[in-house]
């Protein structure tokens, strides 16, 4: 069975425009995300999917392929089922362009969990950081049960509690790392539009609630930080600076 990795990438970010290509100690952050992926799965299975001719020309110029999707792709997830109309796989994961710290490794325990449960959506999971705050709306929190399913998820701090005794000593996040199969992912671009909960929420993974899906949520190593906006750089490139990664 083929895996790939699909990493999708718009320069017309509402939040952020032009944050693919934004430099993280000097190197554009869409081939720190492509040369990561490369490690768990290797070049040749890595795609980058995207709207612009810019981010396009960069991770062909790096050695990476590059899928062209359309500009009016509704979500991430929306342009991934684009460009695996283009790219045949078996399994297609989906490493967000802004994650410039992912664990190769995390990348395969997505995969390997995908190949026990073909029938089940893969989404990545850790636990909020000390350095992180659990009330900002940038990071999804996880709600789950306890066969590790996807209950809900949510911009505010989940679970919630009565009794401040009760309160929960800590919370879990979401991780942007997951794994389709074709039909998934035809079916989600299917849909058409954004759900309810997915509109409010703005968290994509929510239409597969109405799909009638099952989510399961694998454990990915803890210190994972995405680039949601500008103030993130600095953070971002600080870590990996500790992780001793430097440009390549």
């Amino acid at each position: 069975m083929r895996s790939v990795v699909m990493i999708p990438a718009r320069y017309g970010s509402s939040r952020y425009p032009g944050k693919p290509l934004v430099p993280l100690l000097g190197k554009p952050m869409i081939l720190w995300v492509a040369q990561l992926s490369a490690r768990a799965v290797g070049a040749e299975n890595v795609y980058v999917a995207t709207e612009d001719r810019r981010i396009a020309e960069v991770v062909e110029d790096a050695g990476f392929q590059a899928v062209m999707t359309t500009d009016d792709a509704l979500t991430g997830t929306d342009r991934l089922a684009q460009a695996a109309e283009q790219v045949e796989a078996d399994i297609y994961i989906n490493v967000q362009g802004d994650e410039p710290l992912a664990d190769p490794a995390d990348i395969l325990k997505v995969r390997d969990a995908k190949l026990a449960h073909m029938d089940a959506i893969i989404n990545g999971v850790s636990w909020v950081g000390e350095n992180e705050d659990p009330h900002s709306v940038n990071i999804p929190k996880v709600i789950t049960n306890e066969r590790d399913e996807l209950v809900y998820m949510s911009r505010v701090a989940l679970p919630g509690f009565k009794d401040a005794k009760c309160a929960p000593k800590r919370y879990r996040k979401q991780v942007c790392l997951y794994a389709f199969t074709r039909e998934e992912l035809t079916a989600f671009r299917a849909f058409g539009r954004k759900s309810a909960l997915e509109q409010a929420e703005d968290i994509e993974i929510l239409r597969f609630l109405e799909l009638g899906k099952t989510i399961r949520m694998v454990e990915t190593r803890p210190g994972s930080l995405a680039v949601d906006v500008p103030e993130d750089v600095t953070k971002v490139e600080a870590a990996l600076r500790q992780a001793g990664q430097v440009p390549s």
